[in-house]
């Protein structure tokens, strides 16, 4: 009996150190095929995808067909992101509502601050709003009092919505009155830049069918880098800061062309 247990327990235990060894190569910033992985492990490319999907589920890599890559350096997923400096991006979210025009259409890119945007959105205004992300549907939906367009596609789950060749194509179809673009990086040097290769070009055919884009950003955003460049500074309608933002920096944003504004603190300053 207690051999058997062992059996059973060694059993249970593979498909899960498989999968450790798995995310161990692609935190090194390897990618990986399920067809070699199979071969390797000595199971099925089937019981691989399984554990890829998994990976993919918990934000440790993005699925690609045959197989996965790593994580763009700083690119942190959506769900790692959720319910984190709530009250700052509210705050950002509130700075930003007097420049909602009554009867526009938006748009709300991928990313946690848009998320509170959707729930700070004013009432009775005669808004359309469109978005790539499930996360903002779904809060939009639960107001329902905003006519959604979804634009959809294959689903990334470290960005949180599509940004797909399907989701490029719809939103070459869409005339844009304010795009609230989410970014990874700003700074008077690199202008608006982001981590990952196709969350930067979806981001681009955004500011390009948009008449005003709009940007909310955290401090530790401010000044930073990243290696796809989205679009420059004075291309920004408008960045809104937080209340602490550091001056000197913010200075260098206004000098590469941006309209600054500072959000009021939070409740959690």
């Amino acid at each position: 009996v207690h051999k058997r247990a062992s059996i059973l327990l060694v059993m249970t235990d593979v498909p899960l150190a498989r999968r450790d060894n798995i995310a161990a190569r692609l935190a090194a910033g390897q990618a990986v095929n399920a067809g070699t992985l199979a071969i390797e492990f000595s199971v099925s490319e089937d019981a691989i995808r399984r554990d890829l999907r998994a990976l993919a589920a918990a934000g440790l890599c993005r699925r690609v067909y045959g197989g996965a890559l790593p994580l763009a350096s700083g690119v942190v997923p959506l769900v790692n992101r959720l319910g984190t400096n709530v009250e700052r991006k509210r705050a950002l979210a509130r700075a930003a509502m007097p420049l909602v025009v009554p009867g526009s259409f938006l748009f709300l890119d991928n990313g946690s601050t848009s998320l509170v945007i959707a729930e700070e959105l004013p009432r009775d205004n005669d808004l359309i709003v469109a978005t790539s992300s499930i996360e903002i549907a779904a809060t939009l939906a639960a107001r329902r009092d905003v006519p959604i367009h979804m634009v959809g596609g294959e689903v990334d789950s470290v960005i949180g919505g599509s940004i797909s060749g399907i989701a490029l194509e719809a939103v070459a179809r869409l005339n844009i009155d304010t795009c609230f673009l989410g970014v990874c990086a700003l700074s008077a040097e690199g202008g608006v830049s982001a981590f990952d290769a196709a969350d930067a070009t979806f981001k681009r055919a955004l500011v390009e069918r948009s008449r005003r884009t709009l940007i909310l950003t955290a401090n530790e955003k401010i000044g930073a880098h990243a290696p796809h460049r989205i679009a420059a500074l004075n291309i920004v309608a408008r960045v809104i800061v937080e209340h602490d933002a550091d001056e000197a920096e913010v200075d260098r944003l206004r000098v590469a062309g941006a309209e600054i504004d500072r959000a009021a603190p939070g409740t959690d300053f």
